[in-house]
């Protein structure tokens, strides 16, 4: 092993492609790679924060848009929809772009991407504006979205198996504390009776500075190579499109809350975009924050079991949220919500923990073992999170238009959290009956001779 000779060249003076790179060498890894990995998922975390800035970009500025735009409440909740459900679909490309240009070269392409939704905005950012003109612009903020899948993928490549778990994490919440960054800043700029054109103006140079500090500190690696094969057998498999049905009461509940949180606070209690905005950042923050915490009590107790607990937690909110929503109580309500904002986040963190294990399971009921079952469970895991992260953020697009379904229909938002009480309460069945049920079955088989090992995902 020449594990010096496997160190790029001082990637911020140049040098484009890493030829060489072995994270699970720890000599390497010591001497080489961990300074690198380290450097390119700070940046890394900085265009991804940016782009989940973008991508909310329109959960802020209709609170901007007053009477004088002439929007209804279903058309701004159409408006953000529309944002996540292009949020989501991006996920799919943009999970593979990094292997088809660089980790490097795409952080530097998406992230310059971003300031074609800013722009379009700041220009059409006025009343008079037709609907249709804010739609259009509102879809390319969608882009933004893409971003988590990317630098989820370019990220899990730099670092050893160990560590991943701990980078992803870091990743993934520095990315989803970018909803609550722009909800602050927008309140600032409310404060100040400033307009929206402010907003934008403060983030167009910095989505500059991310895209030039990706190009002189970031670097690609020439072994990443997209895997159709896996994809394909990722999309076949049932449990991709379980966890991803797990996976849309969690995230997303977590990003279309984020949506619609400020719009259902001016709509249903009369509140200013002021007064709202100073309210609608906690969620999102607190839910960026505790993700890693699900992550961790995933590995303390097994992901399955916290995924099913968090759901009765959810449930539990969720009928909070009910009742204050029918009594209008405004301070449960808040509270009912940046609780549940949390649990989301909880939820995050231990679905996203199970799917290597329900994988690393799979391998080994093959009878596979050993570096043949950890290659096995890591093709699989890898190709079905793009497919997950895509499908979570389209629930996004079923919250908000929930949501805008039950304001034409009753008024109010209680109509969509009934909708979502339903939701949480078939996954939890969901989790039970696939994840956990099976385990008292076996414990009952166990005394018998099988011809193969028997699946439990108790512990994935």
């Amino acid at each position: 092993m020449t594990a010096p000779s496997t160190a790029p060249a001082p990637p911020s003076r140049g040098a484009r492609w890493i030829q060489q790179w072995d994270p699970e060498d720890e000599t390497f890894w010591k001497e080489t790679g961990e300074k690198v990995a380290k450097r390119n998922l700070l940046f890394s975390v900085l265009s991804e924060h940016i782009g989940f800035s973008i991508w909310t970009l329109w959960s802020v500025l209709v609170l901007f848009m007053g009477p004088e735009y002439g929007l209804t409440p279903a058309d701004k909740f159409m408006l953000t929809s529309m944002v996540t459900l292009v949020g989501a679909v991006v996920r799919v490309p943009y999970t593979f772009a990094v292997a088809i240009f660089g980790g490097r070269n795409w952080t530097i392409i998406s992230a310059s991407l971003l300031l074609i939704p800013s722009i379009a905005a700041f220009a059409v950012m006025k009343p008079g504006t037709s609907f249709n003109t804010f739609l259009v612009v509102g879809l390319l903020a969608g882009i933004g979205g893409g971003n988590f899948a990317s630098s989820m993928t370019n990220i899990n490549a730099f670092f050893p198996l160990k560590k991943k778990g701990w980078a992803l994490g870091l990743n993934a919440g520095g990315g989803n504390i970018g909803v609550a960054a722009i909800q602050l800043v927008a309140l600032a700029v409310i404060g100040a009776n400033a307009g929206p054109r402010v907003l934008l103006g403060i983030y167009i140079p910095l989505i500059a500075v991310a895209a030039v500090l990706a190009a002189l500190f970031m670097d690609n690696i020439a072994s990443v190579k997209n895997d159709t094969g896996a994809a394909k057998d990722a999309a076949r498999d049932g449990h991709t499109w379980i966890m991803s049905f797990l996976y849309i009461g969690t995230f997303g509940s977590f990003i279309g809350y984020s949506f619609a949180f400020g719009q259902v606070l001016t709509n249903q209690f009369g509140r200013t975009p002021l007064q709202a905005t100073y309210l609608t950042f906690i969620g999102p923050l607190l839910g960026s924050l505790i993700r890693p915490v699900g992550g961790w009590l995933a590995d303390k107790y097994g992901g399955a079991k916290i995924t099913l607990w968090n759901y009765v937690a959810m449930g539990a909110a969720t009928a909070v949220l009910v009742v204050a929503s029918m009594q209008k109580s405004l301070p449960l309500f808040v509270v009912a919500f940046v609780v549940l904002f949390s649990l989301t986040g909880i939820g995050n963190g231990s679905t996203f923990k199970m799917i290597p294990g329900i994988f690393q399971t799979k391998a080994v009921a093959k009878g596979l073992e050993g570096e043949e079952a950890v290659l096995y469970g890591r093709r699989l895991s890898g190709a079905s999170m793009g497919l997950i992260g895509a499908a979570g953020a389209l629930g996004g697009v079923g919250i908000n238009l929930a949501f805008r379904q039950s304001f034409l229909s009753y008024g109010s938002g209680t109509g969509a959290f009934v909708a979502f009480l339903v939701y949480y309460a078939v996954c939890f069945a969901v989790t039970w009956a696939v994840y956990l049920r099976r385990t008292a079955a076996q414990g009952q088989a166990a005394t018998a001779s099988e011809a193969k090992p028997q699946l439990s995902y108790a512990e994935v």
